[in-house]
């Protein structure tokens, strides 16, 4: 059986978060219609960001990364800081960026000097 797995945030204005979520991730990879946005990230692993007014600021979504590093500064590099980095007491990183609505899309990565 294969699978595909869409992680969705919804959010009350597509057109204003669709550019916050382009400094996040980059370039859409596709639109399904006017107000939705999916970026694919690996294969048949997907986030996508749609216009949903009452249900926006809900979503938490975290994505397990092998250099955190690299990609918090390739955020940056797009006019975006972490509003909170996290490390956990097993070493495990965590980067948090919350779009306007409120929803929380995090980055995590592996412990420093792990090698992964």
């Amino acid at each position: 059986m294969s699978m595909h797995l869409f992680a969705g945030l919804r959010v009350r204005d597509f057109q204003a978060a669709r550019q916050w979520y382009e400094r996040l991730l980059g370039e859409p990879t596709f639109f399904p219609h006017a107000t939705e946005a999916v970026w694919t990230l690996a294969e048949a692993r997907s986030v996508y960001v749609v216009e949903h007014a009452e249900g926006a600021g809900n979503s938490v979504v975290t994505i397990f990364i092998d250099d955190l590093d690299a990609r918090v500064a390739a955020i940056a590099a797009r006019g975006l800081e972490p509003d909170e980095r996290l490390t956990y007491s097993n070493g495990v990183r965590k980067a948090l960026y919350r779009d306007p609505d409120g929803n929380e899309l995090g980055f995590g990565g592996a412990p420093l000097g792990t090698g992964s």
